[in-house]
């Protein structure tokens, strides 16, 4: 399909993200099984409830721009996906484990945020206002969500790297 107006690569950015949202609500779950911090684990769990509220919001733009969720799988996910599938499947410690799986996450936040971003802006453009706030919703979760994975890192699961002795100093 050739794209021709800015409107039909929204829509077009609107099912990637649509794809992309529905591949991590299969591997929110899985992740969430492998961490072994509850906060970790608690996070995961949040932030698949948020997902699924993040599809219904998709699904309210892509009405309100009249298409269907129809498109192509997002291939940047499955990818980033894949990744945290490595994490889990990794031989590690479990708080190695966690900290890779944090990587992992904050991998797909930033993915999202971009998208999100631009779909924002491109509705904003178009003045599809209500799309827009929709979006622009999702944006913040996907924000706050980077966030509290950059806490949690910093404040538990990397510090409990270091205290279970899971770190080499350099030879340097």
């Amino acid at each position: 399909m050739k794209l021709s107006t800015l409107d039909e690569l929204l829509v077009e950015q609107l099912k990637d993200l649509y794809s992309a949202e529905n591949q991590l609500i299969e591997a929110l779950p899985l992740m969430a099984k492998a961490a072994k911090a509850p906060q970790l684990r608690q996070a995961f769990e949040l932030h698949l409830q948020q997902t699924k509220q993040h599809v219904t919001r998709l699904e309210q733009a892509l009405t309100e721009l009249k298409a269907t969720t129809k498109g192509k799988k997002c291939k940047a996910m499955a990818g980033l996906v894949a990744e945290g599938q490595e994490a889990i499947e990794e031989d590690s410690t479990p708080e190695i484990k966690d900290a890779a799986l944090i990587a992992a996450a904050q991998r797909v936040e930033h993915y999202e945020i971009a998208g999100y971003g631009t779909v924002r802006t491109y509705a904003q453009t178009l003045g599809h206002q209500q799309v827009a706030q929709l979006l622009q919703t999702t944006l913040n979760e996907e924000g706050e969500t980077d966030k509290k994975l950059t806490t949690l890192a910093e404040t538990a699961v990397n510090q409990m790297t270091v205290t279970s002795g899971n770190h080499q100093a350099s030879s340097r």
